[in-house]
């Protein structure tokens, strides 16, 4: 460990830019939460990290900050020489593994920048118009992209998206990431943002090498194999401790595939990277009693803002059927939805317009829905680790 994190009490501990810490004040933000406190610092030393924390935590912008403190208006003036005010193109590229998530992505940092630089930030993900897209990228210049790996990948191909002289790579929710289904966009992106770190201080490439930060509520060891492959040095950067890679066993090269027995976590670690605070329960009941029992516990429990998670997309409907036969309003979000009802969906759920989201694993990677008071899985997770993002 090269330096033990601490509890800041004010973001103008971590090291940021004066303006920047100006405009987090007029949003609200005064003091940074335990993996802000962590990584904030890390980051801004170079480091390439993967974050692990509980959803909610402010993982995003615990790697939000560090970027912008570098790039784009905020960032502490003159860096790399950029007095004249040249663009250098792209210096930041989030990827997402949904579209849900990539939006979330944008907003939080279009919040920090304020309106007079919501350019600097582009949103590049699946489902919406790819021309568009491409003309905004064009006319706006801007430093930062979010988007899916799909997408991405793309307009990568098309020669529309220049970013080998990216300084930043994130991958947020990362073990989604390393899933089978984004194998070759994954390479393509790894292949052609920036350029990997090297651990030779001699080397004199003229292209930009990259800083690596990966995040997750959940490190499963494909992750950490990941990190060791693709990053330099990678440090775990956690609400309490700052560990090296070096102590964890798996060293095999990462290999985009299945899911498999090796790629799986400890259902302590688990459990571990839950909320302290959470409070968990358990129902017995016959299978025909479910949505009733579903029912009756958001009356005993008085919430009003109910995310139920089923593994079937096809048992979405029923479920909400016999919600709303019964006087409860609830709404259902999956994958098949086009864009703009799955974001009417969560804009009618976050409104309070509906009480009761039925979903499946789509809603469980980071999104992140404050108001969010029960969590019901009407259906078992598969495992530990789709339990800890649910």
């Amino acid at each position: 460990m090269e330096f033990a994190p601490f509890a800041a009490k004010s973001f103008s501990e971590l090291g940021l830019p004066h303006v920047l810490i100006e405009r987090l004040e007029e949003e609200g933000f005064t003091v940074p939460t335990e993996v802000q406190s962590a990584a904030v610092p890390t980051i801004l030393n170079n480091r390439d990290v993967i974050i692990q924390s509980y959803t909610g935590s402010g993982k995003t912008l615990a790697y939000l900050l560090p970027i912008l403190s570098v790039v784009g208006p905020l960032r502490v003036k003159g860096d790399d020489g950029d007095e004249n005010g040249k663009k250098l193109g792209i210096e930041a590229v989030v990827v997402a593994p949904s579209r849900e998530l990539g939006m979330q992505i944008v907003r939080e940092f279009e919040k920090v920048l304020g309106m007079d630089n919501k350019r600097v930030v582009q949103q590049l993900v699946g489902g919406a118009n790819r021309t568009r897209q491409e003309d905004a990228l064009k006319k706006n210049k801007p430093a930062i992209v979010v988007g899916t790996p799909g997408r991405i990948a793309e307009l990568s191909a098309s020669g529309k998206l220049r970013t080998h002289g990216c300084r930043y790579l994130v991958l947020d929710e990362v073990d989604e990431l390393l899933s089978f289904n984004f194998r070759e966009d994954m390479h393509r992106i790894l292949e052609h943002v920036g350029r990997r770190s090297s651990a030779d201080p001699s080397s004199n490439s003229a292209k930009i090498e990259r800083q690596l930060i990966m995040v997750s509520a959940t490190v499963p060891f494909s992750v950490v194999r990941a990190a060791r492959s693709w990053g330099c040095d990678p440090l775990l950067v956690q609400a309490k401790k700052i560990v090296p890679l070096e102590t964890f066993s798996p060293s095999d090269p990462v290999t985009l595939s299945r899911s498999s027995p090796s790629s799986a976590m400890p259902s302590q670690a688990a459990v571990e990277s839950l909320p302290p605070a959470l409070k968990h329960y358990y129902c017995v009941t016959r299978l025909q009693h479910k949505v009733d029992v579903l029912r009756r516990c958001i009356h005993a429990l008085d919430a009003k803002f109910v995310i139920a998670f089923m593994n079937h997309t096809k048992q979405l409907k029923d479920v909400v059927f016999k919600l709303e036969a019964r006087g409860m309003k609830a709404v259902e979000l999956h994958g098949d939805l086009g864009k703009l009802a799955r974001s009417t969906t969560l804009k009618k759920f976050k409104n309070g317009e509906v009480r009761v989201l039925v979903t499946n694993e789509l809603s469980a990677r980071g999104l992140d829905v404050a108001e969010c008071d029960l969590v019901v899985n009407l259906d078992l997770p598969t495992d530990s680790i789709h339990y800890a993002h649910r």
